[in-house]
Order: C-alpha cells, then sequence, then structure tokens
C-alpha cells in the first residue's frame, strides 16, 4: 500500500460524497471512465469493495463508510493548515464559497463587494445561488447566509444586515382591479405570488403577528418561484400580491410601483447572519471577508 495515491483517496471522497461519477469527475477535472477505472484500482489494491454500483448510482459500502469516517476529518485538517500558510503572506489570498439567496446579495453583500474586491485583489468570492438550505460543512462552503433565528446553535453566527420584516405588497394596477386586504385572514380571496425553496418542500407560509399572537396564512395563486426577486418581480408587474423583504422592495415603493399593506401585522425578526462552523480554522482571506461585511449599528 506504499505507492498508493493521495489524490485516489481523494477522488473516492467525492465520488462517495457527490454519489455519482459525472458529478465527481466534474469537480475533479477527469472523464467519468477514468474515475470509474480509478476506482476500481483503489479496490482491487485494497482488497476491498468501497461502492457499490448501480445503473442508476453509486453509494459507498459499508467498508467505503468506514473509510470515509476516518479520512474526511484528516483531510479538512490538512486543507486547513494548508490555508493557515496565508499568515505568512503580506496579503490574504485564496478562494472563499458562500451559500446564499438572491436578496441577500443584494441587501448584504452587493453593496461592499466591491470596495471588499478592489482591497483585496488575490482573494476570490465564489457565490452560490441556493434557496434549498444547503448544508455547508458538508458541501464544503466556507459560510452560508441565512436569517439569525434560522441557525443551528452550533454555529457561529455573525451579523451581515439589521433587523428586518417581510411585508406584504401589491402593484397600483392590482389595486384597481382587487380590494386592499384589511387582515391577512382575507388573503386566501386574493392570487398570492408563492415561494418554495425546494423542490421536495412546502409553499412558504406567510407569517403574521398581532398582540402578541403569532400565526401563518397560505394564500392561493398560480405562480410559484424558488427565488424571491423573481417573486417580487411578479409583483412589480401586477400578477398577485407578493410577502417580500421590505428593504429589497423600497425603491418599487419610491418609485410607486408597489404599495405595502397589512404592515401592523408584519413584525421585525433579526436579519441575516453570515454563519459557518465553530470547528472551521479561518483563513486571513476568511477573516477579512467577515471583517468587512459584519453589521454594525
Amino acid at each position: 500500500m506504499s505507492n498508493m495515491k493521495i489524490d485516489d483517496l481523494q477522488a473516492f471522497i467525492a465520488v462517495a460524497r457527490d454519489q455519482s461519477f459525472t458529478k465527481a469527475a466534474a469537480k475533479i477535472g477527469i472523464t467519468p471512465s477514468a474515475l470509474s477505472h480509478k476506482m476500481k484500482a483503489l479496490e482491487e489494491q485494497l482488497g476491498l469493495r468501497l461502492l457499490a454500483r448501480t445503473t442508476r448510482n453509486v453509494s459507498p459500502t459499508e467498508a467505503g463508510e468506514r473509510l470515509i469516517r476516518s479520512l474526511t476529518p484528516l483531510f479538512e485538517r490538512i486543507t486547513e493548515e494548508v490555508e493557515a500558510l496565508g499568515e505568512l503572506r503580506d496579503k490574504p489570498a485564496g478562494t472563499i464559497r458562500i451559500s446564499c439567496t438572491d436578496d441577500q446579495i443584494e441587501l448584504c453583500l452587493r453593496p461592499r463587494l466591491a470596495k471588499f474586491l478592489r482591497d483585496f485583489p488575490d482573494v476570490t468570492v465564489e457565490l452560490y445561488v441556493d434557496y434549498g438550505f444547503t448544508n455547508v460543512v458538508k458541501d464544503r462552503f466556507d459560510a452560508g447566509i441565512r436569517l439569525g433565528e434560522a441557525i443551528s446553535q452550533d454555529m457561529i453566527a455573525i451579523p451581515i444586515g439589521p433587523d428586518m420584516r417581510l411585508v406584504v405588497v401589491g402593484s397600483p394596477d392590482y389595486f384597481e382591479r382587487h380590494s386592499e386586504p384589511k387582515t391577512p385572514y382575507e388573503l386566501t380571496n386574493h392570487p398570492c405570488i408563492d415561494i418554495r425553496h425546494r423542490p421536495d418542500g412546502g409553499i412558504y407560509a406567510w407569517e403574521f403577528e398581532k398582540d402578541g399572537k403569532e400565526f401563518t396564512v397560505k394564500g392561493r395563486g398560480q405562480l410559484v418561484f424558488n427565488s424571491i426577486v423573481h417573486v417580487l418581480n411578479a409583483a412589480v408587474d401586477g400578477i398577485g400580491l407578493a410577502y417580500v423583504p421590505e428593504e429589497l422592495a423600497e425603491p418599487y415603493f419610491t418609485d410607486g410601483r408597489l404599495k405595502k399593506v397589512l404592515e401592523d401585522w408584519c413584525p421585525y425578526f433579526p436579519g441575516f447572519h453570515l454563519y459557518y462552523a465553530n470547528r472551521r480554522q479561518a483563513s486571513p482571506a476568511f477573516s477579512k471577508f467577515v471583517e468587512a461585511f459584519r453589521y454594525t449599528k
């Protein structure tokens, strides 16, 4: 086993994580066929079957699972130590990968992004737009962005925006055709533009509060997105009512293309936070990113 290659073991972890030769091969930069041959050679060298293959997918065997549990922390430690060498450089460098959504980019990152990139020309920022609540540890992101109340307690959470609220909005054209709702309960009589964050998830229920009582309402409409930006645009087009971040819609209130209703029922809550694993050893580049985007009142 002295001639076993580390990149073969890393390739095995990539296949097991993605459960696909095609996806793993694309990330590694080789063909699926070459990756398959590499895995067969590794199994022959170990004398153990590491991957169970079917016509539709591939998954780790019991031996494969054991190898993953043993190797993953070791490779993570190697990566952390290599990244830590950046402390010896005059300037922070490297790639920062963030899982986020369109509105988080617009509200929290975009206003400061240009300056950050100018200040740190050796740092690359990769923003992956995803509404499916990606596991940032499993998918090897440096961090993700979520609302403060939705972050697990085993994560470090840094505020990158103020407290916020979602508000019900509609266009002047829409309100010429429909009366304004006076209470959230009347939303069931309006076409509502909905959002479903991931394909296997439910339609997001609109949340309200009055006199200390919290409740949700699910409107009924013909249009569903998985991006809040498109929900907002559909409201501007007069298709129906939408439930969107107030700050994101602010320019449309100013120019009269949207109007808020039910404001007294829309509560404020902790805004967007950057979150990451508390066992993560921060690279100089990531530390500078946190410093640059941290929200202070």
